[in-house]
């Protein structure tokens, strides 16, 4: 095995390491081939798939990696300069990748090829399929208008980059703070307080929080004082007020570039490549479960509010309501004190590097993956940890990965999955392999405990690692079809179905050892977690819906100067039921899906919901009853992994449930039934 792993080709070494001057060059570089392989393409007389599409299709094999770090290092170097220079490396590259899919000149030798009938016969499943996206996209960049109306859309794509990177950079850099006494935080654990920052602040002493997510959420669900989880979640919904105004110009710039392209909305645009197709469809959808879950939300409603107002009747307060810093606290406290189960008794058990192995090593079993660290792999950070994945059997490497799991200040503040590099086939026949970059959040060890995650942590490293699997399963001819082109609507399939086996006891015993004494987490332990798994699933779903119909109502709509703040305060009062308490707040600020990444999500937050039906009728109908067999794995692998975006991902679903996909295991798995009205 050793031998093997020593002498097999592992692909291209990514340099992750990069000086401001070395991020310029490499743009620099990535800009003159760009050019120069468009230019050679427009050239051609008689435009052919081997000298018109698999130039341009190489193209994104040979630099999409390269493109990617130098932009990547902006969510993640510690160096200011650095960070600053990845975000204006985007906005060139981005600036240079639109300027090259809106020339009419290579688009016509594209068109050409399509047009050749006898070309077309030639090519196979995967070629052909490449050369109607590429078609597609340059369509998309408005290649179909008149040269008045692209130069337009040129404008507006522009500055849609620069917006979008302007947030992205805003919410990366600019943390809120607050500070607070100790009573202050009554019902924070010690381990909270263990090696915090303090300041004296008019002779007091008071602890350092940040908004980072280890400070952010045991606040939030823990934190008995009303006015501190107030202020925490002011402190977070007004770190960057900017980023409110950035996003209205988006919202209305979206929709003029959609127009100009022929829909009546921006939302038509997006979807129509997607599984649902229409925003009409994703509407009814929503509109269903939300019905659903307002029946149920009345009662959960009920809960919270008598101990709400136990709790202000014993501070000798009035009862004014149920505000948005209420819902986590309260609906944390339900769970608690219905199934005697807290997040403070589970964390213990999660070491975050057994926890990272268990995981790692339950995808070698289901899915025949293996994973070896690399020990001297050069990598951005200390805190990251870089591994090779290999084929269980050692015959044949798949890939890179890279866990970056530890908050950091500037480092991008949520979790995610970024796919570096895609994999594709080399001329000589060998290939490239895919590389995929984890972040999370997660806390820090401290001075006398490692890192221990909450159960809700283990269950968003699960859906990170399946969104990593994807990436690294994936095998395609062409890198344009990797993890970034799969149906934004399928693509949170694999991740949300991983999250299944973090209820499994037979799964957890094997790596949720208590860090002290080496204890597997009792089987009690677990049903109590599966018996609190739906607790206030109502209320957790119709918030979810919140962030979806908001998406809607600003993407769905033909106003362009629809009120992107008074939207999202009233919607989230409206379908929490939940009211924000000031004017001056608003979570839309900082709510990345809409703007990051190129706003890769707006117009389609659905597709969480969406795919959860998925999710959940593969686990029901092909995992549940042996949540570990590995031919069931490599049926999944095959079927709805391998192919990443290279075919429509309802083909895969109906090949591996050997039918079309339903709903009755989703509103099974939420508590509910197919026929609950």
């Amino acid at each position: 095995m050793a031998s093997r792993l020593q002498q097999a080709v592992k692909g291209a070494a990514l340099n992750f390491q990069r000086t401001p001057a070395e991020i310029n060059a490499a743009v620099q570089r990535l800009i003159r081939r760009e050019q120069q392989t468009y230019d050679k393409v427009a050239a051609q007389r008689r435009p052919t798939f081997a000298n018109t599409i698999a130039p341009l299709a190489k193209l994104e094999n040979t630099d999409g990696g390269e493109s990617a770090i130098i932009s990547f290092l902006q969510n993640v170097s510690t160096d200011k300069q650095v960070r600053d220079a990845s975000s204006e490396a985007e906005r060139a590259l981005l600036s240079s990748r639109m300027t090259s899919m809106m020339r009419e000149d290579v688009y016509k030798s594209v068109k050409q090829v399509l047009e050749n009938p006898v070309e077309l016969a030639r090519l196979d499943p995967e070629d052909r399929a490449l050369a109607e996206s590429m078609a597609r996209q340059y369509r998309q960049n408005g290649l179909a208008l008149s040269a008045e109306q692209r130069a337009k859309l040129k404008t507006i794509k522009q500055r849609l980059i620069e917006l979008g990177i302007e947030f992205s950079r805003n919410t990366n850099e600019k943390d809120g703070v607050a500070l607070f006494t100790r009573d202050e935080l009554a019902g924070l654990p010690d381990s909270f307080f263990e090696d915090r920052e303090t300041r004296t602040e008019n002779g007091v002493q008071k602890f350092v929080v940040t908004t980072k997510y280890p400070d952010l959420v045991p606040v939030m669900q823990m934190a008995k004082v009303e006015s501190t989880r107030k202020q925490m979640l002011y402190a977070e919904e007004t770190r960057c007020p900017e980023n409110i105004a950035l996003l209205q110009e988006a919202v209305g710039l979206r929709l003029r570039a959609a127009q100009l392209l022929g829909y009546q909305t921006y939302a038509g645009f997006r979807l129509e490549e997607n599984m649902a197709k229409t925003p009409d469809t994703v509407l009814e959808f929503a509109s269903d479960l939300r019905q659903r879950m307002e029946k149920l939300a009345g009662a959960e409603i009920k809960e919270i509010e008598t101990l709400k107002r136990a709790d202000n009747e014993a501070a000798g307060k009035p009862y004014e309501g149920l505000f948005n810093w209420d819902y986590r606290y309260y609906s944390t406290l339900v769970k608690q004190r219905k199934h005697q189960i807290s997040e403070e008794q589970v964390k213990p058990y999660f070491a975050v590097e057994r926890v990272t192995r268990g995981i790692l090593d339950l995808c070698q079993t289901i899915l025949g993956l293996k994973f070896v660290k690399a020990a001297d792999a050069p990598t951005w950070h200390p805190d990251v940890v870089a591994y090779e994945v290999w084929e269980a059997d050692g015959t044949a490497f798949m890939g890179h990965i890279y866990l970056d799991l530890f908050s950091r200040a500037g480092k991008y503040g949520h979790a995610c999955l970024n796919p570096i590099q895609a994999g594709y086939e080399k001329d000589d026949g060998t290939r490239e392999y895919p590389v995929a970059v984890i972040l999370a959040n997660f806390p820090k060890p401290t001075s006398t405990t490692p890192s221990l995650l909450t159960h809700n942590e283990v269950l968003t490293l699960l859906h990170e690692i399946g969104h990593l699997v994807h990436c690294i399963c994936t095998r395609t001819k062409w890198a344009h079809f990797g993890l970034d082109s799969v149906q934004h609507d399928a693509i949170e399939t694999p991740s949300q179905l991983l999250e299944n086996w973090g209820y499994a006891h037979s799964v957890l015993r094997n790596f949720a050892l208590h860090y002290q004494t080496g204890e597997p987490i009792p089987e009690e332990l677990v049903e109590r977690l599966v018996a609190a798994k739906n607790e206030g699933s109502a209320l957790f779903y119709l918030r979810q819906l919140f962030f979806g119909e908001f998406d809607m109502a600003i993407h769905h709509t033909t106003n362009a100067s629809v009120d992107v703040k008074a939207t999202y305060n009233t919607l989230r009062k409206q379908i929490t039921r939940f009211t924000g308490g000031s004017d001056n707040c608003c979570g839309a600020a900082t709510f990345g899906h809409m703007m990051g990444g190129g706003g890769s999500y707006a117009a389609g937050y659905y597709s969480y919901l969406w795919s959860l039906v998925y999710s959940a009728d593969i686990f029901e109908s092909r995992f549940s009853a042996d949540i570990m067999n590995p031919r069931t794995g490599m049926d999944y692998r095959r079927e709805i992994l391998q192919p990443g975006g290279s075919r429509d991902a309802m083909v895969g679903l109906e090949r591996f449930l050997g039918r079309p996909p339903n709903s009755k295991a989703f509103l099974k798995s939420i508590g509910l039934n197919e026929a609950s009205q």
